[in-house]
């Protein structure tokens, strides 16, 4: 079932408690402008007003209270949100398996391994107080190496949430050749931030000197863009209402940060994303498919646990999906250099191995595709990759 299903049916659940709470509170308000009134004719009374007097003032608020029937008008919308929070937990309870326990499998991790990948995913979030204490208590003093860089990271993306953008410059200098090397054009964008910073603080004589000095080496391959700032000169106080105005969106330092955070992770050999991260959300998503398996085989748990690989795909995102993957359809194998993908005649792909299996290890003797009735040989099959 689809957290759609459960959206919608939390969503009635509000609705019907608003619909409760709006009701009781207009009740509670028609008893109160009764009491009020009632008061009001009370004191606004002689004070030689009998016993009697009073008495006739509040039978008539008695009635008048009767009359607003404050239980029978809440009980319709009470008793609709009773029957909405009765089902609400069945149904929650019948599309969230409490336990989950049924789809883990033993694989043997190495718990150094985990230990590493568990203190580098603190580091990495910037949660550094966290990530000394785990290496302490799990004693890997191993992983405390990756404290440092990550860091530098978080110093740097620190000054430029507060429009300093010097360490993050000078970190870009001192890579300079290796952010050539990947492609980055990240040290461009970083000049070209910290002219417009100039422009707008310092005016036209600090932003041409801050050119002069640091665009040379960038002029053969950033020309166009180059010429663009200069022409930012003519606008030097009124920016704003420029051409070039686009350049002083707040967008452009959220951009920056993260292309740096990018770069940085990319220079240190690591991922941008957090890889326990990752591999989380991958096993959310799986879990679903991994839990009806269980299901079905749940009196064989044997099987489960020596099953090499499991008997249906589970189907992940494409932010899941790393590198280019061939599963034959017919084998569930992955394929591999000893057994790679086939292209047959008819369009339909199988991994070699089956193949070979169709056609009896006979290149000559014709056999039928699985999947539609075209008779293939061997020879026509066509490898595609590895």
């Amino acid at each position: 079932m689809e957290l759609s299903t459960i959206k919608d049916a939390f969503d009635r659940v509000t609705k019907k408690q608003k619909v409760a709470s709006s009701k009781s509170q207009e009740v509670i308000e028609q008893i109160s402008h009764e009491i009020e009134q009632a008061l009001l004719r009370i004191q606004s009374a002689n004070d030689t007003a009998s016993l009697s007097e009073h008495k006739v003032i509040l039978s008539e608020l008695k009635a008048k209270l009767k009359e607003v029937a404050p239980l029978s008008q809440m009980e319709g919308t009470q008793k609709e949100l009773n029957v909405a929070l009765s089902k609400y937990p069945k149904l929650l309870e019948k599309s969230l398996n409490p336990d989950i326990s049924k789809a883990y499998r033993n694989v043997g991790s190495d718990i150094h391994t985990v230990n590493q990948i568990i203190a580098s995913h603190f580091y990495r979030e910037g949660h550094f107080d966290l990530g000394d204490c785990f290496v302490n208590e799990a004693r890997e003093s191993e992983a405390a190496g990756q404290k440092s860089p990550f860091l530098q990271m978080y110093q740097i993306l620190e000054a430029m949430r507060s429009r300093n953008l010097e360490p993050a410059l000078s970190w870009a200098t001192t890579n300079s050749e290796k952010l050539k090397l990947s492609g980055s054009d990240i040290e461009m964008k970083l000049h070209r931030q910290q002219f417009v910073e100039i422009l707008q603080k310092r005016g036209r004589d600090g932003a041409l000197n801050y050119a002069r000095t640091f665009f040379p080496p960038f002029a053969t391959k950033y020309l166009a863009e180059i010429q663009r700032l200069m022409a930012c000169l003519l606008w030097a106080e009124k920016l704003e209402s420029s051409p070039y105005s686009d350049l002083l969106s707040p967008l452009h330092w959220d951009k920056l940060a993260e292309e740096l955070a990018r770069q940085f992770c990319n220079l240190m050999g690591q991922s941008y994303e957090s890889p326990l991260s990752v591999t989380i959300a991958a096993g959310v998503q799986g879990l679903p498919t991994l839990l009806k398996l269980m299901n079905v085989m749940i009196g064989k748990k044997q099987e489960w646990q020596s099953m090499k690989q499991l008997p249906v795909p589970v189907d992940l995102d494409r932010e899941f999906q790393f590198h280019s993957i061939f599963v034959c359809p017919v084998s569930r194998d992955q394929a591999s250099e000893e057994n790679p993908p086939m292209l047959m005649s008819c369009g339909h792909v199988l991994c070699k191995q089956s193949i070979t299996k169709l056609s009896k290890n006979n290149n000559t003797r014709p056999f039928k595709c699985p999947y539609c009735p075209t008779e293939v040989e061997v020879g026509q099959c066509r490898q595609l990759f590895f």
